[in-house]
C-alpha cells in the first residue's frame, strides 16, 4: 500500500512540475471531420462527422514541439449504387458511421509565435464494427487504421484554431482484397490549453 502511494505521489508531482514548466502543455479541443471511405464501391462524397479529445505539447525548442493526441473521430460513409456488383452479399446505398479512438503523434514548427505548421502519423483503433453492409450481418472494416496528417494551427493566447488534412495509408477492407479503402478527409477545431 505504502509502495502504491509513494508511486501515485511521484507520478503527481512530475506532471505537476511539467505542468509548470514552459515547454509543456496540456488542453482539449473539439471539431468537425469532412471525411469519407475511399473505394470503387463506396459513394465519392464527403460527409460530416465530429472529433474530441484532448492534446498535451512538449516543446522542444522555440520553434519546435511534439503534440501528441487522443481522439474521438467519426467518418460517415455510403456505400455506392453498385456495391452488390462487387459485392453480391452487399446492400447499395447504405449510409453508416466509423467511430475511431484515434492517437495522432505530430511535429509543431512554429513559423510564429501564432502559426504553427503541423505534420505526423496517425493510429486508429476503431470503437463500433458496423454489420450493416451485408445481408449476413458480416464485419466489413477492419479494427484498426493508419494515417498521415499534415495541417496549419492558429495560435491566439491559449485558444487554438487549425485545419488538417488526412491521408490513410492502411486498407480498412476486411472483406478480402478487391479493392482498397481508405480514410481520408479534412479536420477543423477549436481547442484551447487548460494547463
Amino acid at each position: 500500500m505504502k509502495l502504491k502511494s509513494l508511486a501515485l505521489l511521484t507520478i503527481a508531482s512530475t506532471l505537476t512540475s511539467l505542468s509548470f514548466a514552459q515547454g509543456f502543455h496540456v488542453g482539449v479541443k473539439a471539431g468537425a471531420n469532412i471525411f469519407k471511405v475511399d473505394g470503387t464501391s463506396m459513394k465519392d462524397e464527403f460527409t460530416f462527422g465530429y472529433n474530441l479529445g484532448a492534446f498535451a505539447e512538449l516543446g522542444l525548442s522555440d520553434k519546435v514541439a511534439i503534440q501528441p493526441e487522443v481522439m474521438w473521430n467519426q467518418t460517415n460513409y455510403r456505400t455506392g449504387t453498385k456495391f452488390s456488383d462487387i459485392y453480391p452479399e452487399g446492400s447499395n446505398d447504405v449510409k453508416g458511421k466509423l467511430n475511431y479512438l484515434s492517437i495522432p503523434i505530430l511535429l509543431n514548427y512554429n513559423l510564429a509565435k501564432f502559426f504553427t505548421l503541423q505534420a505526423g502519423p496517425q493510429f486508429g483503433i476503431l470503437l463500433n464494427q458496423d454489420n450493416s453492409l451485408f445481408q449476413n450481418g458480416k464485419d466489413a472494416f477492419k479494427k484498426g487504421d493508419f494515417s498521415m496528417l499534415g495541417g496549419v494551427q492558429l495560435n491566439i493566447g491559449s485558444l487554438k484554431l487549425g485545419g488538417r488534412y488526412v491521408v490513410g495509408l492502411a486498407n480498412i477492407n476486411d472483406i478480402d482484397n478487391k479493392e482498397k479503402w481508405k480514410n481520408q478527409g479534412f479536420q477543423v477545431y477549436l481547442g484551447t490549453r487548460i494547463l
